[in-house]
């Protein structure tokens, strides 16, 4: 997948990838239609830092969730 092209399928697969990875419990709150392309760059950029990381700190989860929350439109 070629993700240095803003697309809402690009969108939808990195939320996807990012719940799964980070196992989070409430998906209904991360639902990837609930983010626009608007944001994209920031979105990506997130994207690549929770898939190459294998654990997180509590800290780091709410931190990441929260700039998450902070991307949704």
């Amino acid at each position: 997948m070629d993700l240095s092209v803003p697309s809402k399928e690009n969108v939808i697969y990195m939320v996807d990838q990012m719940k799964d990875k980070l196992r989070m419990v409430n998906v209904d709150a991360m639902k990837s239609e609930n983010f626009n392309e608007a944001n994209y760059e920031d979105l990506v950029y997130l994207y690549e830092m929770v898939m190459k990381r294998d654990t997180f700190s509590p800290s780091e989860m709410q931190a990441i969730v929260a700039e998450l929350g902070s991307l949704r439109k």
